[in-house]
């Protein structure tokens, strides 16, 4: 990784690139400082710290605090990630938008241009609903309409300029921009994390306990981080063997090649859908005053609050685990299979005289796709379940609250190694063209 960047920054059009990335970043972190004009932080600072509830620390990990301090950029780009999510369940649904998105370059323009619009809405109607919310219960002082739209107003525009910031990193940096930004903002929270694990396990305590609890920390983290990259790089590579045909009087076809199926074929996407399906009861009820204790809905937020499962304590909250490995396992299918078809593939294979060795063309191949596919899955979902599950259990078990977990570490790393394999496919893109002009 280190020798990778080192020679990047040797290449004068990847190190402008890198150089605006960085300004980029920088202009996402001081926007994360900027209060919203006529907003009483230190209330929603003072709400904030009251919430038992792991939804609204999850959630502040996303915005990287901007959340937490009711800053310009507090719903960051959550509501691009859900406009996004929702455009992909509707490609499938809607023939119009299948039919865009079969049509190549300029159908996925149009798509992401809906995107957009989506984006802007849903973030309007978020930036509504929380000005309404927190505006009657003393986040905004003197509550009229003038304050509330200009509150409205910074919240949305905040996330559309996020968003905007995405896309031109996207352009003219290195790396999805958007992901660059959802990393930046879990990055930003993990100092303090740190700070939190230091003062509760080694701060105070003697050099043999408190070294012991560090080396522990260090390689917690350090495994996680490993299962991630091992999981991100795993796949499943289905030989495919093309026909030889006469085009003329040359003889083409022949070679082989194979179909790459990665093993977490659906990425961080399951566990974010079950974290966010189980988050909403808990912030719902939370605006109600409810919290985890006594009675049926105390029990039941409390089987949903992450920061239970694992509590030896209270052994009834970890039942909540259950719903949550089965959600995870789910989606993983559901979303599998809408991104990846296995008639689609057989049919485009048959189409040019593709077949797996020892698999007859047509059907037969979309049911071993099926099958294969069905197998890498179950193995992907449980993957994911163990890299989630690892920081789960510690703050269950030893009570060390920290806003990044599985999750993060999962989009980190994937976003790092992601825009590492971009830089070096420019760098070698450079490298042809060098040689080419030679």
């Amino acid at each position: 990784m280190l020798e990778t960047l080192k020679n990047a920054f040797r290449i004068k059009d990847i190190r402008k690139k890198l150089f605006y990335t960085f300004c980029m970043i920088v202009v996402i972190r001081l926007g994360s400082q900027l209060p919203i004009p006529g907003v009483d932080r230190s209330y929603f600072a003072n709400w904030f710290a009251q919430q038992s509830s792991d939804a609204f620390n999850f959630f502040s990990a996303f915005t990287g605090g901007s959340f937490e301090r009711m800053s310009i950029f507090a719903l960051s780009i959550t509501p691009y990630i859900t406009s996004s999510i929702i455009m992909q369940l509707m490609t499938i649904a809607i023939p119009a938008l299948e039919e865009m998105h079969k049509d190549g370059e300029e159908g996925r323009k149009k798509i992401a241009s809906i995107t957009r619009y989506v984006t802007v809405a849903l973030a309007l109607i978020e930036s509504i609903a929380m000005t309404i919310g927190f505006g009657n219960s003393g986040l905004i002082p003197n509550m009229n309409v003038l304050s509330g739209f200009t509150v409205v107003a910074a919240l949305t525009a905040g996330s559309a300029f996020l968003m905007w910031l995405g896309e031109r990193i996207t352009e003219n940096g290195v790396g999805n921009g958007i992901s660059i930004v959802l990393m930046v903002n879990i990055l930003s929270s993990i100092p303090a994390d740190m700070t939190g694990l230091f003062d509760l396990f080694v701060r105070g305590k003697s050099l043999a306990r408190g070294g012991f609890a560090a080396l522990i920390i260090i390689a917690v983290i350090l495994v996680t981080i490993v299962l991630v990259i091992l999981l991100d790089d795993a796949q499943r590579r289905i030989p495919v063997q093309y026909a030889k045909k006469m085009q003329g009087r040359k003889m083409l076809g022949g070679q082989s090649t194979y179909i790459p199926l990665k093993v977490n074929t659906a990425g961080v996407i399951p566990v974010i859908f079950a974290s966010s399906l189980m988050s909403i009861p808990q912030i719902i009820m939370s605006f109600t005053g409810k919290t985890a204790g006594s009675g049926i809905g105390g029990t039941i937020l409390g089987m949903l609050s992450q920061n239970n499962w694992f509590n030896l304590s209270h052994p009834v909250y970890s039942i909540g685990l259950l719903l949550y490995i089965a959600l995870i396992v789910f989606f993983a299918y559901f979303y599998t299979s809408i991104t990846f078809n296995p008639i689609e593939v057989a049919d485009n294979m048959k189409k040019q005289g593709g077949f797996i060795p020892g698999i007859r063309p047509g059907k037969p191949t979309t049911d071993y796709l099926n099958k294969v596919l069905g197998n890498i899955i179950i193995l992907g979902a449980v993957g994911l379940i163990i890299v989630v599950l690892i920081p789960i259990f510690f703050n269950g078990m030893f009570g060390a609250q920290v806003s990044f977990g599985g999750t993060s570490i999962i989009i980190i790393v994937g976003v790092i190694l992601e825009t590492l394999k971009q830089i070096e496919s420019q760098m070698l893109v450079r490298n042809y063209k060098g040689f080419l002009t030679d």
